[in-house]
C-alpha cells in the first residue's frame, strides 16, 4: 500500500483553480521532487499534504486513513498528522518566532508533553544533524537565510516525522549550501525518511536523483518519472532547466 494516495484530488481557490484531478501514489522512503512552473499546484499541493488546506474534491490518504474536513477539524487526530508529516516553510519566516534557537527547536516536542531529558536528547541531535549547534543561542530572525532554512529543518525533525515535505528549500542559498541542504536530505532518506520538496533548481536536484512529479501550467500533473527516464528525455529536461 503506498504512504501517500491522492485519487482525483482537486483544490480550488476562490477566483481559480489550484490543483485539477491528481492521481498519484508516493510510497515510504521515496524522495520526490516536485517541479513545474510558479502556480502551478506544488505549494498547494504540500499544504494538503500537510494538513494545513482540505483538499475541494477528491481523496487524500495518509498511510491507510482518508484526511477529510471533519479529520482535519479534530484537534488530536490533526496533531497526530503533524507529528507524522512536517512542512518546512518557503518562506522560513513564518515558521520560526521563538527567542533562541534552541527553544525553537523544543518547541515541538514540548507540546508532545515529552520528559525534559527527551526533548533535550532530540534537540542536540536535530541541531548537529543540521549543522547548527554553534547556532543554538543565536536569535532565529537575525540568522542568513540559509541558517534559517536548517533550524527550521531541526524544529521539524524534532517530532521525528514520517515525511519531511520541503517547499522550494534551496531558494536564496548558495551553491555550497544548496549541496549541503541535499546531502543532509539524501541522509535523511537513507534513515527511512519519505522527502517531498518543491524546487525550480533542477540541475542541482538532478544530482540526487529523485522521482520528478512534473506539473503543468493547468494545475495538473504532466510527468512522473524516475531520474533514470527523465535522462532519456532531453526535451523534458531542457523544459525544467527554464523553469
Amino acid at each position: 500500500m503506498a504512504l501517500i494516495e491522492l485519487t482525483d484530488l482537486s483544490y480550488d481557490y476562490p477566483n481559480t483553480c489550484g490543483l485539477d484531478q491528481l492521481n498519484l501514489q508516493l510510497n515510504a522512503g521515496e524522495f520526490i521532487c516536485l517541479m513545474g512552473p510558479n502556480g502551478s499546484g506544488k505549494s498547494t499541493l504540500l499544504r494538503i499534504l500537510s494538513g494545513l488546506e482540505p483538499a475541494t474534491h477528491g481523496t487524500y490518504a495518509f498511510d491507510g486513513q482518508v484526511i477529510t474536513t471533519d479529520y482535519l477539524a479534530d484537534p488530536q487526530d490533526r496533531q497526530r498528522l503533524h507529528q507524522q508529516i512536517g512542512l518546512v516553510f518557503q518562506n522560513t519566516d513564518v515558521q520560526l518566532f521563538n527567542t533562541s534557537v534552541v527553544d525553537e527547536v523544543a518547541f515541538g516536542p514540548r507540546q508532545l508533553g515529552l520528559s525534559e531529558a527527551e526533548i533535550t536528547q532530540r534537540v542536540e541531535d536535530c541541531l548537529a544533524l543540521t549543522h547548527s549547534t554553534d547556532l543554538r543561542d543565536r536569535v532565529p530572525y537575525q540568522l542568513s537565510g540559509g541558517e534559517k532554512k536548517r533550524v527550521a529543518l531541526a524544529s521539524v525533525l524534532a517530532l521525528n516525522p514520517k515525511v519531511l515535505l520541503l517547499d522550494e528549500p534551496l531558494n536564496g542559498l548558495t551553491i555550497a549550501a544548496q549541496q549541503q541542504m541535499l546531502t543532509l536530505l539524501k541522509t535523511l532518506q537513507a534513515a527511512g525518511k519519505t522527502i517531498i520538496m518543491a524546487s525550480h533548481n533542477f540541475k542541482q536536484v538532478q544530482a540526487v536523483e529523485p522521482r520528478f512529479v512534473i506539473f503543468n501550467a493547468d494545475h495538473q500533473i504532466q510527468a512522473d518519472l524516475t531520474a533514470q527516464e527523465l535522462a532519456k528525455q532531453p526535451e523534458q529536461q531542457a523544459e525544467l532547466l527554464t523553469l
